[in-house]
C-alpha cells in the first residue's frame, strides 16, 4: 500500500516526512454493552394483519429487522455528569399466517421496544456553535439557537434482532408488554409495512425478541498527533483486460473458508480438564 501513499510536493525520497497536526474527533468517555429480552410484546397490524389473526392461530414470525431507532439523551439530577439515554426501537416482523384450504399468507407488523441506560458523559461550560453553509445572506434571519450547555453525543449499534417466540393471544388476555399505540408510531416507520395500523378489537398477536446492543456516549475533543501528508494516490487504476464475464468469474479464486466449519474454541470450563457444575 505504499505505492498509494504519494505526498503532494514531496518526491520519494522524503516519503516518511511527519509532522504534528491537531486534529478534531469524537472522544468515547462511557460505554456498555447489553443482551436484552423483551417477553411478550404486543405487534401493532394493519387492519389486513388484525383480519388474518381473527381467522388463525397458526402464525410464524418468519424475520424481523430495525425500522428505526429514536435515542434520546438527558442529564440525571442530583449526578453531574452523568446521562439517561433513552433508546426506542422500531421493529418490522414479518409474519406467515395458515388460512383454510391450506394457503399461506405473509403480512407485517410493528413492535416497539423500549430501554435505558445511564452512562457517563462528562461536563462541558461551553456551547458549540457551528457555521452553517446554507447561511449565505448576512442579513438573513438566523435560525433559533440553543444557549444550554453541550450535551454529549449518544451512539447506539444494535445487530437484527432475533426471533425468541410468536403467539396469538385472546383480548381477555392482559399480560403483554407494549409501551404505545398505533398513533404513537412515526409515519415513515408506519408507511414500511404498507398500510395504516390500526388497533384490533379481537386477537392480538405478541412476540419476544433478543437483542445485542452497545451504546457509548462521546464528546468532540482535540488531539495532537504524527502524521504523513497524503493526497493524489500514485497507484493508477487497472482495468480488466476481459470484457467476458464467465471468463472474469473463472479467474475468482474459490472461496473454500466459506465452506468449511468455523474453528471450535473451548470454553473456559473444558480447559485443563475441569468442569464447572
Amino acid at each position: 500500500m505504499q505505492d498509494n501513499r504519494f505526498p503532494c510536493g514531496i518526491s520519494d525520497k522524503s516519503i516518511s516526512k511527519n509532522e504534528t497536526v491537531c486534529i478534531e474527533a469524537n472522544r468515547i468517555l462511557d460505554s456498555c454493552r447489553d443482551r436484552d429480552c423483551f417477553e411478550d410484546v404486543k405487534v401493532l397490524l394493519t387492519d389486513f394483519g388484525n383480519d388474518i389473526i381473527e381467522h388463525t392461530t397458526n402464525v410464524r414470525a418468519k424475520s424481523a429487522c430495525i425500522a428505526w431507532t429514536y435515542i434520546g439523551i438527558d442529564p440525571v439530577k442530583f449526578n453531574r455528569g452523568f446521562y439517561s439515554v433513552t433508546i426506542k426501537f422500531y421493529i418490522r416482523i414479518t409474519f406467515e399466517a395458515c388460512l383454510c384450504g391450506g394457503r399461506s399468507q405473509e403480512f407485517e407488523g410493528i413492535a416497539v421496544l423500549e430501554k435505558k441506560v445511564i452512562l457517563y458523559g462528562g461536563e462541558s461550560n461551553v456551547s458549540i456553535f457551528k457555521s452553517n453553509p446554507d447561511a449565505s445572506d448576512y442579513c438573513a434571519i438566523p435560525e433559533p439557537c440553543c444557549s444550554a450547555k453541550s450535551v454529549p453525543l449518544a451512539i447506539v449499534e444494535v445487530v437484527d434482532p432475533i426471533i425468541l417466540n410468536s403467539k396469538v393471544r385472546e383480548h381477555e388476555d392482559s399480560c403483554c408488554c407494549c409501551c404505545c399505540c398505533c398513533d404513537d408510531i412515526p409515519e415513515a416507520v408506519a408507511a414500511r409495512v404498507g398500510g395504516r395500523l390500526a388497533d384490533g378489537e379481537g386477537r392480538y398477536l405478541t412476540v419476544s425478541l433478543g437483542i445485542f446492543s452497545v451504546v457509548r456516549i462521546v464528546r468532540p475533543a482535540q488531539y495532537l498527533i504524527h502524521a504523513t501528508e497524503y493526497c493524489v494516490p500514485d497507484k493508477e487504476c487497472v482495468s480488466p483486460e476481459n470484457d467476458d464475464p464467465c471468463a472474469l468469474f473463472r479467474n475468482m479464486a474459490f472461496p473454500t473458508a466459506e465452506f468449511c466449519p468455523p474453528e471450535y474454541i473451548p470454553p473456559k470450563s473444558d480447559i485443563g480438564g475441569k468442569c464447572n457444575c
